[in-house]
């Protein structure tokens, strides 16, 4: 399995994660769907670095009512870190 760092996200108005981005990588912007299937199938892990040096690795959730989506667990809570980063 690959790696793929994660620097910034671009979101909609209200908050979604659409992309996972790090402007130094020619992969980058990944759309949410691409990045699910790439986590789901085992071909690419995607994480974030916090500045604290602390990395989380982001996961797919599956919600009955919304369908998949990104996340990440900071410090074992359950908030959405990935909104925490810089959009792209």
């Amino acid at each position: 399995m690959f790696e793929r760092q994660v620097r910034k996200t671009r979101k909609d108005n209200d908050g979604n994660i659409l992309a996972l981005c790090n402007p130094e990588e020619s992969w980058s912007p990944r759309l949410k769907k691409y990045a699910i299937h790439d986590i789901e199938s085992g071909s690419y892990n995607y994480y974030v670095l916090w500045p604290e040096g602390k990395r989380t690795d982001i996961r797919v959730v599956n919600d009955p009512r919304k369908g998949k989506y990104l996340r990440t667990d900071r410090d074992n809570t359950e908030k959405n870190n990935l909104d925490d980063l810089l959009d792209c």
